[in-house]
């Protein structure tokens, strides 16, 4: 009994490869090569010079995770595990923000929802507006306003642009979305692409007239760089993986994924 339960000791605090604990964290290999890059975490090697995580490792890479779940870029959250808490407060602070918000929402949803039931209680009956107005207040999830669409995507762009870099984007997205037919042009390609998914047509002419007009259209912001498409490509596909972010989005993992199959069959 006594060897049985020193094995189970031994398994459960075992090393583990760069594979394996990216597998467990559900980050990528080049992820954790990021983190030790920045020195945000040494992986021990072993005698023959390959990387391993112990559980000092695992827990130093659990910190930066939920440092960066609450928005920190990289560099912040070094400065942070460093002892630098500065960036700490700003932080917090739009977080506190975007809670007491969605409190202010919460409130409002069950205020309709009591008074919708008190109606049915008292044996009248909700018109289809009715039902409509109270669906899109309590089920239906805000699309994000400029400015916390702003605040949700500045640490995104710190992380994979540079200052130059989001000068230009912003300046240029100013001047784009002032105009209310690019927000319509982006809906018209969005109920489009959720036509084409739902039929599943990735190959048709329609299917790649799609596509061309959804990259025209992004290449407006960008400009045309491939540079520039390739990060706000990365930035966008890292804030679908934010599940209270992806909620407020245009676009979910669904829809993003299968125009991206679209591209794959049209290369």
């Amino acid at each position: 009994m006594k060897r049985r339960k020193a094995l189970v000791v031994t398994a459960s605090f075992r090393d583990f490869s760069p594979a394996e604990m990216a597998r467990r964290l559900g980050v990528s290999v080049k992820a954790l090569r990021v983190y030790e890059s920045r020195g945000l975490v040494t992986p021990r090697r072993t005698t023959a010079g390959w990387r391993v995580y112990g559980p000092a490792e695992i827990a130093r890479l659990h910190q930066v995770l939920a440092l960066k779940a609450l928005g920190l870029s990289l560099a912040q959250v070094g400065e942070l595990l460093a002892g630098r808490l500065a960036a700490l407060d700003s932080v917090l602070a739009l977080q506190e923000t975007a809670l007491r918000r969605r409190r202010g929402e919460l409130d409002a949803a069950l205020t309709l929802l009591g008074r919708a039931r008190a109606r049915l209680k008292a044996g009248e009956t909700l018109s289809p507006d009715d039902i409509s107005q109270l669906t899109k207040e309590t089920v239906m999830s805000k699309p994000l306003s400029p400015e916390e669409y702003r605040q949700a995507f500045e640490p995104l762009w710190r992380k994979h642009l540079t200052a130059d870099e989001i000068a230009s984007l912003q300046d240029r997205g100013r001047a784009l979305y002032s105009q209310a037919d690019i927000s319509r042009a982006w809906d018209e390609i969005f109920a489009e692409a959720r036509s084409l998914m739902t039929a599943g047509d990735r190959t048709s002419p329609r299917a790649r007239a799609l596509l061309a007009r959804w990259m025209a259209l992004a290449e407006q912001f960008t400009g045309g760089d491939p540079e520039l498409n390739r990060k706000t490509a990365e930035i966008w596909r890292e804030a679908l993986k934010n599940p209270e972010l992806a909620l407020r989005l245009p676009v979910d993992t669904e829809l993003w994924s299968f125009v991206q199959s679209i591209a794959a069959a049209a290369a």
